[in-house]
């Protein structure tokens, strides 16, 4: 019921796994990943638990291949699971029980598998591997480019109705919570693919915004006016950008361009005008009336 993607960049040594099913919030059981570690995709009559475990054994030195024996040895279900693990080094291990809900199968390419079951045809988890073998850009963009080729081949018999990716880095760290690059889900959508691509952008925009705060501490108002613009370009309904990059053209002394865009803010909610205000209390914005008055309404 469900076609996904477990992959390692050669690159970055990012690791991902991204899904789409006819099924309810598909995410909360298929993905699993961590931080220079492994993922994994657990589907069809699926063992959530398969995830965890399977991060566990890695963790404790078994390849992907030992963590996939073991798991399939312990579970008296195995036939009717289907599940991928991709481990730090590259390594891959697949299993389509011979249970699966055909048309059932997969596909492991270099530092990747594509697997999916209960498919309107047999094409799918090829036509996976070839889109994210012939993709360029970052990970998330290959896995999102196999996710859409195997809507284009036929996808889920059912239809759809959630996605999911999960894009971790390749390196440990005491801090894995800083390398979870993309954790997105479309629960329940007619539409989930399309959504997720959209969410996938929104993201790297709040990215920007992301970097933008890290430079406006660093006092480095330019550069940090630089991230804000990238983001309000790529999202320009979004309030939450252009009242930032209101408030930082303000800082860089442009006020009359901080005028201009912080109308468009207050036009859509006279909440941020408010906000604005506040900002002064916290030391955000000088305590400058003449400021004010050039910044605010009325």
């Amino acid at each position: 019921m469900t076609y996904s993607m477990v992959a390692r960049d050669q690159s970055t040594g990012q690791l991902g796994v991204a899904v789409q099913s006819h099924y309810f919030s598909v995410g909360s059981i298929v993905t699993w990943a961590e931080p220079g570690v492994g993922a994994v995709a657990t589907q069809s009559f699926a063992e959530p638990s398969y995830g965890p475990r399977g991060l566990e054994l890695i963790r404790s030195g078994r390849s992907a291949a030992g963590a996939l024996g073991e798991l399939i040895d312990q579970d008296k279900g195995e036939a009717t699971r289907q599940v991928a693990i991709v481990d730090n080094a590259g390594r891959v291990a697949v299993h389509t029980g011979r249970s699966c809900i055909p048309e059932a199968g997969h596909q492991v390419a270099d530092q990747a598998s594509a697997q999916a079951n209960m498919m309107r045809g047999d094409t799918v988890w090829h036509a996976m591997i070839d889109a994210y073998s012939a993709g360029g850009g970052d990970l998330a963009t290959r896995l999102m480019a196999a996710l859409e080729a195997a809507e284009a081949e036929g996808g889920d018999i059912r239809g759809r109705q959630s996605a999911a990716i999960l894009v971790v880095g390749g390196r440990r760290s005491e801090r894995p919570w800083e390398q979870r690059l993309f954790d997105l889900r479309v629960e329940d959508h007619p539409e989930p693919l399309p959504e997720l691509r959209r969410l996938i952008d929104l993201k790297r925009a709040y990215d920007h915004v992301e970097q933008a705060e890290q430079r406006i501490l660093a006092g480095d108002v330019q550069r940090a006016l630089e991230h804000y613009e990238q983001a309000a370009a790529a999202f320009p309904d979004n309030m939450e950008f252009v009242f930032w990059r209101g408030v930082t053209l303000a800082a860089a002394g442009r006020v009359p361009e901080a005028r201009e865009t912080l109308e468009r803010a207050y036009a859509a909610n006279d909440g941020w005008a408010e906000l604005l205000r506040r900002l002064v209390t916290v030391g955000l914005i000088p305590e400058d009336p003449e400021l004010m008055r050039a910044l605010l309404p009325g």
